[in-house]
């Protein structure tokens, strides 16, 4: 089914690319933005039955994982290893960005059409703040946060409750089962849901093409040709990583992640590949109680794709305005990224705002977004492929180092893996 999956939507793809050129050359405005328009149905309502199974995914898994651990120890040390890789593998993104800018120098000569510097983009940076974000973390009510698909504060409180289950002992192991129940069942949905995602990702990919044509990729193309180029760099290195850690079973885990990434990818959405990827994980051979916990927080902490914009924008908007920023000056930035970017979490179009709130730091004008934002759509697709590779090497080299990874399965046992 899995193999049969990423041909289909490798189909959606290509239909998409032909379906799209040939809207954008037969069609002219207004009439292109209506029907383009009516693309965005399906691609949305996948997306809405996404976020639909997600927050009970989450919940569930984690709950029964934490239940299952017995010992809340492992938690700690389990948690205590994630974020330090987690914190390592942003560092690496963020200069690899830096590196790559730099060597490659896409912001300089384009002979684009430079905003006016007084030109503002109505984000509100200085609101993005680390006391925000730690309030935020806990939920004032979980019902509220799961109907906001708010997955750090879901965490948080399927912690405490796996934590209680698992001291409450003999009178929580009904409660236990049904949970166990509920895991079952949202896989079963999700085996539902996915079964529409060639669709999908037809619709998305037209829409984009048909709005933008194939003209826009050739305008931007050293900026977008850069960044890929720069995403294939940290895909090299994350996978070398998943090979210098877990030996040649890594070779499994980039098969199995395939359908994840690809979906991530041309949906430009890493949280449409959420329960795929979780999936995928269970298979290689990573325990639900530590996929469910790892998975959840890396899509918080472990955005490589997003942290390898945030340095290569940052510099690519300088370049373009021809504002040199010294080392000295790019290092401090990497820094400030480091601890601005943990705070991304429920943050709408997050992204942006911390591009925004670092480029106030060093003068850069916040109306040089407008440029990128032209091709922000196809930058997307990379950074939310990345974003599900480095979250699949994470939390299998974290199962690795518990001892806890078992020999890859041909299928998944929805009612006995915990």
């Amino acid at each position: 089914m899995a193999q049969r999956l990423t041909l289909y939507i490798l189909i959606g793809m290509v239909l998409g690319i032909v379906a799209g050129l040939a809207m954008h050359a037969a069609v002219a405005e207004p009439a292109l933005s209506l029907w383009a328009g009516y693309l965005t149905i399906p691609t949305d309502l996948f997306l809405r039955l996404i976020k639909m199974i997600i927050a009970p995914l989450v919940f569930s898994t984690l709950v029964v994982g934490i239940a299952h651990m017995g010992d809340t120890s492992a938690l700690g040390r389990i948690g205590a290893r994630t974020l330090g890789w987690f914190l390592g593998a942003t560092l690496v993104s963020l200069t690899l960005g830096l590196i790559m800018v730099n060597l490659l120098q896409p912001g300089a000569h384009t002979g684009l059409a430079l905003p006016p510097t007084g030109e503002g983009m109505g984000l509100d940076a200085k609101g993005f703040n680390l006391h925000d974000f730690f309030v935020h973390i806990v939920p004032a009510s979980i019902t509220e946060a799961m109907a906001n698909n708010d997955i750090l504060p879901i965490v948080v409180f399927s912690v405490f409750m796996g934590v209680a289950l698992v001291a409450v002992g003999e009178k929580g192991k009904p409660l236990v089962a049904g949970i166990e129940a509920l895991v079952a069942v949202m896989l079963k949905i999700t085996d539902y849901v996915m079964r529409v995602a060639p669709i999908a990702v037809f619709a998305a990919i037209a829409h984009a093409v048909a709005i933008n044509g194939a003209g826009i990729l050739l305008t931007f193309g050293r900026f977008v040709g850069s960044f890929y180029l720069t995403l294939g760099v940290l895909w090299a290195v994350l996978i070398g990583a998943g090979f210098v850690m877990l030996g040649g079973r890594a070779r499994s885990l980039v098969r199995l992640i395939r359908e994840p990434t690809l979906l991530a990818f041309s949906t430009a959405s890493s949280e449409a590949a959420y329960p795929r990827l979780l999936e995928a994980l269970e298979v290689f051979g990573v325990p639900r109680r530590i996929a469910s916990f790892v998975l959840p927080l890396g899509y918080s902490f472990n955005l490589d794709g997003s942290m390898i914009y945030m340095t290569f924008a940052t510099l690519f908007i300088a370049q373009a305005y021809g504002i040199d920023i010294s080392i000295g000056q790019q290092i401090l930035m990497v820094l400030i990224l480091m601890v601005t970017s943990k705070g991304m979490a429920g943050v709408p179009r997050a992204s942006l705002v911390v591009i925004a709130a670092v480029m106030g730091h060093f003068h850069i004008p916040e109306a040089g977004l407008l440029l990128v934002l032209a091709v922000d759509q196809f930058l997307d697709m990379g950074r939310s492929g990345t974003n599900v590779i480095g979250n699949a090497v994470a939390t299998a080299v974290v199962a690795k180092w518990e001892g806890a990874l078992t020999p890859p399965r041909e299928r998944l046992d929805l009612d006995t893996q915990a």
